[in-house]
């Protein structure tokens, strides 16, 4: 048989009883913590807290599609992926719109409730950073989660900085600076999520091509390595 028949090399897929028992913590941190920062970022006037909130309330769903395709095929997993890179783009849309209509609303925020609830925002994620450090290089479904979690984190910081501006200058340009960040920062990670997922698609074709052509013997051995492609999605080492 061909040696294009052999899939050493790939990523990890999350199929590990650990990692599901956290990604099961994650999701319950997340989904608590949307509804305490919608509620704060309303009663608050906080464009960046409802920001926050809304990529809680994202996380928590993608998280739940994340577990439910653990050990589908490559091409499921990539297509969940892309799916979760789609939202994270036009959840990046709609903060921009937001924050936009947010400026000629006018209102200051309350600096105190930002910061109150920025810092438990903040230690929520951190937690949720801490579970699934060790599942940060995975395919496209493992890693879109490490990298929500790892926006949620900077988020926060910059929610706290925030409030902090708010407070010094009595205006509410800090808050809608940073949600403004925040929606380009959901922009950046929806792209590496969609081009990584795009290239483990691809990958799961040639798997597909490459399984069917061994099943049919020695016979078709030449057209099943002339099928497969050596794209391991795994091999991405980058670190955003």
């Amino acid at each position: 048989m061909s040696a294009a028949c052999g899939h050493d090399h790939a990523p990890f897929d999350g199929m590990s009883d650990i990692y599901k028992r956290r990604l099961w913590m994650v999701i319950a941190i997340n989904a608590a913590m949307f509804a305490v920062e919608m509620t704060a970022g309303q009663l608050a006037r906080s464009q960046a807290l409802q920001a926050d909130a809304l990529d809680f309330f994202a996380d928590a769903v993608t998280y739940g599609i994340s577990l439910a395709v653990i050990g589908a095929s490559l091409k499921t997993r990539s297509m969940a992926a892309a799916a979760k890179g789609v939202s994270l783009f036009l959840m990046g849309l709609w903060v921009f719109g937001s924050t936009i209509w947010r400026v000629f609303q006018g209102g200051v925020p309350e600096a105190p409730v930002m910061g109150v609830i920025g810092f438990l925002a903040l230690a929520a994620n951190v937690t949720s950073v801490l579970l699934l450090m060790s599942y940060k290089d995975g395919d496209a479904n493992v890693r879109s989660v490490w990298l929500c979690s790892r926006n949620d984190a900077i988020g926060n910081v910059i929610v706290m900085i925030a409030a902090v501006g708010v407070w010094g200058t009595a205006t509410a340009w800090p808050d809608l600076i940073v949600a403004g960040i925040m929606a380009g920062l959901f922009l950046s990670s929806s792209v590496q999520i969609l081009s990584q997922s795009f290239r483990e698609w691809r990958a799961g074709e040639a798997i597909t091509l490459s399984s069917s052509c061994c099943a049919t013997g020695d016979a078709g051995q030449s057209s099943c390595a002339a099928g497969h492609t050596h794209d391991h999605p795994g091999h991405d080492h980058r670190h955003a």
